[in-house]
């Protein structure tokens, strides 16, 4: 018996991939930012991951190359090199 679901986003390397599909359609604004706020919602609301697997994401896409997190936390850019996505 199982009492709890799979989470889909469990696996680093699939919801690393959905977090950077999810920054690449989101607009960015001044200098290439785009808010943090703006890619927490789509993942938390619209994929239903949770917090920390999305804390967990973000902390593995910014180590694998693909994001650049602001020191203050409060937005990302991103990597423009020929980094492939996981």
């Amino acid at each position: 018996m199982k009492l709890t679901a799979d989470r889909p986003f469990a696996n680093p390397e699939t919801a690393t991939h959905k977090l950077i599909e999810l920054a690449t359609g989101i607009e960015a604004v001044q200098d290439g930012r785009i808010h943090i706020e703006r890619i927490n919602a789509l993942f938390l609301y619209t994929l239903k991951g949770s917090g920390p697997e999305f804390g967990a994401r973000i902390k593995h896409a910014v180590e694998g190359g693909w994001l650049e997190l602001h020191e203050s936390g409060t937005y990302v850019r991103l990597h423009t090199v020929d980094n492939k996505a996981p």
